[in-house]
Order: C-alpha cells, then sequence, then structure tokens
C-alpha cells in the first residue's frame, strides 16, 4: 500500500542545502515561500489529496530589497507515476539571478502517488 504522496526538494545555495518536503494541500495560497541563504525563496506546491495530484507547483524567487523577484516558475502536470519510492521530478536545475548571478540549485522527487 502506497503511503501519502510526498514531494521532496534539496534546495542548495552557497554551500548548503535545505530539503524541503511538501504534502498535498486543497489551497496552494496559503502554502508560505522558505528563505534559502538570505538570498532566495523557495516555494513548492502540490495541488490535491491523498487520492489524486492535480498539479505540482515550483517557484525560486530573488530575495530583493523591495519584494521578491520571481525567477523560475515550473509547472507539472498528471499523470505522474505510480511508486512508492522516490523517483526524480524535476532533475537538477541550476538558476542564476542577481547582479553577480548568484545560483541556486535545485531537484525533486516525488514518492507516494497512487495508480
Amino acid at each position: 500500500m502506497l503511503a501519502a504522496p510526498l514531494l521532496r526538494c534539496h534546495v542548495s545555495y552557497a554551500g548548503t542545502t535545505q530539503v524541503i518536503e511538501t504534502m498535498p494541500v486543497a489551497d496552494p495560497y496559503p502554502v508560505p515561500s522558505v528563505d534559502i541563504g538570505g538570498r532566495f525563496r523557495f516555494k513548492a506546491v502540490m495541488v490535491g489529496s491523498t487520492a489524486r495530484i492535480d498539479r505540482i507547483l515550483l517557484y525560486a524567487y530573488l530575495d530583493a530589497r523591495t519584494q521578491p523577484i520571481l525567477v523560475q516558475e515550473a509547472k507539472y502536470l498528471p499523470p505522474f507515476k505510480a511508486s512508492a519510492m522516490p523517483y526524480p521530478l524535476t532533475g537538477e536545475q541550476h538558476l542564476y539571478a542577481g547582479p553577480v548571478e548568484r545560483e541556486l540549485i535545485y531537484s525533486c522527487t516525488l514518492q507516494g502517488v497512487r495508480p
């Protein structure tokens, strides 16, 4: 039997990696973004239920003085591979932003998707 779907993202900046885990939600708007090294923000949202994932949304922002600036938005739609084990969803992503082109690296896996 499969567990509830779990999206796990490894987000790296300046030699430090944070693991962000996301479960399904009905409403994506209250999901907060996560501070990454004081330079970036990352938001991972899985919209749906334990029985069905409607979409996965990933947002990366440069944390600017006035407000965060969107660097990348990625949207993943079904069908998703049914698997109890984690499998790569995004591959390794390299984003560059800001006046000195700071690098944010992330990759996400998905697991627990029901057939």
